[in-house]
């Protein structure tokens, strides 16, 4: 589904309406201190973890990430970038030298490192604040709010080339996509809403 979000993303930044959920996990990214100091805070959050495992993983992050502070009180959030080939909004704007970013993004993180999706659009996001700034990014994060977890993100060859071939893919597409016959590919989808790929019912599948 890389291709295909990325095609709506070069055509909107942001879907019209973002679910109530992924706004309320993605909000837990400009908590973290409030969220470390109060395990009822915690408790009171959409956290899919319990306190213990989330002040575990967010102290760990705190201890090892340099860009924590910014991370936690970003100078820049929600900031609308428009690079050669994408635009979209950036979670936060870290001033480093050289800058950086961060998407937070709703669902569950990967054992280690990040969704193949989420890293192109990661190096998207860096591409266009790169384009912006004209300044090399040479490192992103990923952050998974309701989890406690946040991934450092290198912008790698490997991962350019990955981008480069989604937007390839995004370029060839006219028009909305081809249906998909696998809902659950599109339940963490923002843009479900209003994506012309549409999900087949089971009774669809079956003829009935």
């Amino acid at each position: 589904m890389t291709a295909v979000k990325l095609y709506y993303r070069r055509r909107s930044p942001e879907p019209e309406e973002v679910p109530q959920e992924v706004t309320a996990r993605r909000e837990l990214a400009f908590r973290y201190e409030e969220l470390l100091a109060d395990d009822a805070a915690i408790r009171d959050a959409p956290v899919a973890v319990t306190p213990t495992q989330y002040r575990s993983r967010l102290g760990a992050a705190k201890a090892g990430l340099d860009d924590w502070e910014s991370l936690a009180a970003p100078p820049d959030r929600d900031v609308f970038l428009e690079g050669r080939d994408c635009r979209g909004i950036a979670h936060k704007v870290l001033d480093g030298d050289p800058p950086s970013l961060s998407l937070a993004f709703a669902g569950e993180p990967p054992e280690n490192g990040v969704w193949h999706p989420q890293s192109v659009r990661l190096i998207a996001a860096a591409k266009a604040l790169s384009w912006e700034r004209e300044r090399s990014v040479e490192q992103v994060y990923a952050e998974y709010p309701a989890y406690g977890v946040i991934r450092q993100v290198d912008v790698t060859v490997r991962r350019t080339a990955e981008y480069r071939e989604a937007v390839r893919i995004a370029e060839a597409i006219d028009g909305p996509p081809a249906r998909t016959e696998d809902r659950a590919k599109c339940e963490p989808c923002e843009y479900q809403p209003e994506c012309g790929v549409k999900t087949r019912s089971l009774r669809s599948l079956l003829g009935g």
